[in-house]
């Protein structure tokens, strides 16, 4: 943005009538600039950042789609809207142009009221969007001090650390409906199941004592990333749509950056209370046949940590009251689990689930919530 507030218009175009065309249009209502080849508009793009580039396709030595690629890789231009202006109207040069990263097309012969209009949306949209990275870059910072403080005493005595953690984290779950004793349960279920699993060849290696009490006093933190989450997202009492849903999802990447960014300070390791913890925050989510979030792993893939949470956290919000939902008896819970077995669910680790269900329910009972228990 310019000086006196006017947005920077770039226009790339090797011929002189169509600049001068271009600049009357649109020098009223901004500061334009204008390059007459490709070489020289991607050298201008870093000299003086604009807010938005007119780009000619047909030019000569460097064409608008190899200007387009170049100006994606310039961190000074990789966000910046780029419009290519061109009398190509083929959905295979429009599809081509969009692969090499255009965000629009204006036709030529241009009219100057459409060019107004694409350029005032183009201009709006990116406002919003550096406002939105802005907004989550904060949410980011605040989820990062938070975790930093709830983690600021001595990460060597875990003991110390198990009441501030469970705290923390009851917060995030207040504010998503869900009660503090979700979290107790579902540390308890996640110790249990991994002492059964234990004996097991397939996770006897990883799962000796040490390991299950890190698993234990990490469980907690599987949520952590809630915190950043707009309120009338996760609070919202009906379904959310496919945009909410994404904002949702990031919270498993937003809790793992902040317990990753805190073990880096302390100078943990991957295999600590830390590691776990990040790995559980990430993980959770993901499914054994791959059509989880975030990053769609399968299998083996996902961490043992987080496959354990994610049987853990679908028994205990299939058996509790939400906003939106009736809580289900433990034996419905269990039937459902066991149709995504294989599917949502490590195999090995639901069949073991299934046979000490009845502990899993000792713990549902013990640590209920007061308003389950008046239901």
């Amino acid at each position: 943005m310019s000086a006196d507030g006017r947005s920077r218009i770039l226009i790339i175009d090797d011929s002189p009538g169509v600049i001068e065309f271009l600049d009357g249009v649109l020098s009223p209502d901004y500061e334009v600039s204008f390059a007459t080849s490709g070489s020289e508009g991607v050298a201008l793009a870093q000299r003086f950042p604009a807010d938005i580039i007119l780009l000619d396709v047909m030019m000569p030595e460097l064409d608008g789609y190899e200007v387009c690629r170049q100006l994606r890789e310039l961190r000074m231009t990789r966000d910046t809207p780029i419009v290519f202006l061109t009398s190509l109207a083929s959905p295979k040069d429009e599809e081509f142009g969009l692969t090499q990263g255009a965000d629009d097309f204006i036709a030529k012969p241009i009219s100057p009221p459409v060019l107004r209009a694409r350029v005032r949306n183009h201009l709006l949209f990116a406002q919003s969007r550096r406002a939105l990275k802005r907004q989550n870059e904060e949410l980011e910072r605040l989820v990062f001090e938070r975790t930093k403080e709830v983690m600021r005493r001595d990460h060597q005595l875990i003991a110390a650390q198990t009441s501030i953690i469970t705290a923390f984290c009851a917060l995030a779950e207040a504010r998503d409906h869900e009660t503090g004793n979700h979290i107790q349960r579902t540390q308890n279920y996640v110790r249990i199941l991994a002492e059964k699993l234990r004996w097991d060849r397939r996770f006897g290696v990883l799962l000796n004592d040490d390991y299950i009490n890190v698993l234990y006093k990490s469980a907690p933190l599987h949520d952590v990333g809630k915190v950043s989450i707009p309120d009338a997202i996760l609070l919202k009492p009906v379904g959310l749509v496919p945009t909410e849903w994404e904002i949702m999802q990031r919270h498993c990447a937003a809790g793992s950056r902040a317990i990753t960014r805190a073990a880096q300070e302390y100078g943990e390791t991957e295999d600590s209370f830390f590691g776990v913890a990040a790995e559980i925050a990430m993980f959770h989510h993901e499914r054994w046949d791959g059509s989880g979030y975030p990053q769609g792993l399968a299998g083996d893939e996902i961490p043992l940590s987080a496959r354990l949470m994610a049987v853990a956290d679908v028994y205990d919000a299939l058996i509790s009251p939400r906003v939106y939902k009736k809580a289900l008896s433990a034996e419905k819970a269990i039937e459902l689990m066991v149709e995504q077995r294989g599917r949502h669910f490590d195999p090995d680790i639901l069949d073991a689930m299934v046979e000490i269900s009845d502990r899993f329910n000792d713990i549902a009972q013990h640590f209920s919530d007061m308003s389950e228990r008046e239901s």
